[in-house]
């Protein structure tokens, strides 16, 4: 992958500070780029190539009807957190869009919210030398008693962007 997209961009130069001042300004930065992202408070809370902590905290401004992050939220932190990945991985030349969300809640939530992505290097080397493809990207979503309360399966594609 020589060429890089301009989050490949982003993330190299923010790679090199220090953990908390890196996912603060990868957080401010995609927050630029991705609008609800920034709207909902969401926060990078650790971001590497390969794995992905984004966090929503239990605010007002999220919640639902009884007082727990709505379930669109609960969603936006595992489409954060895995896109985030997809993004740093595929060819500068591509554009990842999520294909499909499997969503299946489980519990009521408890307090702040958190998804955890991961990718395999199998995984990450198909979306650096393939000019089109699919990944299931693995995310867990926890709250704030270390719970999972919804399930989600993040299937994401890619494809050269459109000339013109």
């Amino acid at each position: 992958m020589s060429e890089k997209s301009m989050l490949q961009k982003v993330y190299a130069q923010v790679d090199k500070l220090p953990t908390p001042l890196k996912t603060r300004a990868f957080t401010l930065l995609f927050g630029r780029a991705v609008k609800y992202f920034k709207t909902s408070g969401l926060k990078f809370e650790w971001i590497e190539p390969n794995h992905s902590i984004v966090v929503i905290k239990n605010r007002p401004y999220v919640q639902n009807h009884i007082g727990t992050v709505h379930a669109v939220a609960m969603i936006m932190i595992a489409e954060s957190a895995t896109g985030a990945l997809v993004g740093l991985n595929v060819p500068a030349n591509a554009i990842p869009v999520i294909k499909r969300m499997e969503v299946d809640y489980r519990k009521r939530a408890a307090g702040d919210m958190r998804a955890e992505a991961m990718l395999t290097q199998e995984q990450i080397t198909m979306m650096q030398t393939e000019e089109r493809g699919e990944v299931d990207v693995a995310v867990t979503i926890t709250d704030g008693e270390s719970k999972e309360p919804i399930f989600v399966r993040a299937i994401w594609a890619w494809t050269p962007k459109r000339k013109g």
